[in-house]
């Protein structure tokens, strides 16, 4: 399966069509707002304007499995990466990655292993996943590795359409 064949709604509740994706480089990464990680949205943010007219998309994915640092309604999500980190790209619904309510797009992206060879379930939030224009993983980045850190930057240059 690809990126677009799975179905989610977006932070609004409106479905998200991820066929809109399509042929575009997209960062899928679990996020919150309550994490000591929680300033690598504005990392995210410059990767979004800097490749958004080349093909690229980040795609924030709300989730709350981690430390609860993702209590808030959609709204108070929204206002928070809007307000605090001026964010722009998509934001899915609230969802889990981990565990037996796992939605299946993370099912298909924790199969896919990191650069040790390490697949499995998602270590915390600010996981990150490159998936290439055609839908397919190609990359998984630990949630410490940082959104602009020169192998993220390389990766991302690397399966860029435009």
């Amino acid at each position: 399966m690809s990126l677009y064949d799975y179905d989610l709604s977006a932070l609004d509740g409106t479905p998200l069509d991820l066929g809109d994706l399509r042929g575009k480089a997209v960062l899928v990464v679990n996020v919150a707002s309550r994490c000591g990680l929680t300033p690598q949205y504005t990392g995210l943010e410059h990767l979004q304007e800097r490749f958004a007219g080349r093909g690229f998309s980040v795609l924030g994915v709300p989730c709350n499995q981690f430390g609860g640092q993702e209590p808030g309604t959609a709204e108070e999500i929204q206002t928070f990466c809007s307000t605090t980190y001026g964010v722009t790209f998509p934001m899915t619904e609230k969802v889990e990655v981990n565990g037996e309510g796992r939605h299946p797009l993370y099912g298909e992206l924790t199969a896919f292993a990191d650069d040790d060879g390490e697949a499995g379930d998602i270590q915390w939030n600010f996981e990150k996943f490159l998936v290439g224009p055609d839908g397919s993983v190609v990359r998984r980045f630990r949630p410490r590795t940082e959104p602009e850190s020169a192998e993220v930057l390389e990766a991302i240059e690397a399966v860029l359409p435009a």
